[in-house]
């Protein structure tokens, strides 16, 4: 497996982008972030470390594994592709938060108030 080191010019960038992606992520679906700093950068930089490992920003809550039908590829074991379909159609409309807990409705308890 591919070796990343989190303080090189390519996580770093990598790190950036996905940021601006969890943005846009909210700012599409009118969530907004966990008030806990701390879950959100953790979230954010598991999922850009997924990103330069597999190609894709598979939940860093769940297990990657090899794609028993495409050789070299991946796959998220729940199909855990951020943001992910239980996140979206269930995690945050009834619980208020996804399973991560970056991303969250605006009126949920934890979230961040704008």
């Amino acid at each position: 497996m591919k070796s990343i080191d989190m303080n090189s010019e390519e996580f770093l960038e990598e790190l950036e982008k996905t940021k601006k992606f969890t943005d846009k992520v909210n700012k599409n679906f009118g969530w907004v972030y966990n008030a806990n700093e701390d879950v959100n950068e953790g979230v954010i930089m598991g999922l850009a470390r997924h990103k330069l490992l597999y190609g894709k920003r598979f939940c860093p809550c769940f297990m990657v594994e090899p794609d028993p039908k495409k050789e070299g590829k991946f796959k998220s074991v729940d199909d855990r592709t951020c943001p992910c379909k239980p996140a979206i159609e269930q995690e945050i409309p009834e619980k208020g938060v996804c399973h991560c807990g970056i991303f969250c409705a605006p009126d949920f308890e934890g979230a961040a108030k704008a």
